[in-house]
């Protein structure tokens, strides 16, 4: 499974790009609707004021969220 973590490089720490694997720094907007396409499997899509934004899916682990 792929690694996906968010950047928190946007206004106020919210994430407009994520690092997915080896790739750095790819828009928020794509990254979701690759999650959409179901390319991540252990990532889905929230929305939060309309804006849709990538989280993992739930387990016990910390250390694979997309917000460490």
């Amino acid at each position: 499974m792929t690694r996906i973590r968010g950047n928190n490089d946007g206004p106020g720490g919210r994430n407009a790009s994520y690092d997915i694997g080896r790739r750095k720094a790819v828009p928020r907007i794509k990254a979701v609707a690759e999650v959409e396409q179901g390319l991540h499997p252990g990532a889905h899509v929230i929305k939060v004021r309309n804006r849709k934004y990538i989280r993992d899916n739930p387990d016990r682990s910390r250390s694979d969220n997309v917000n460490r």
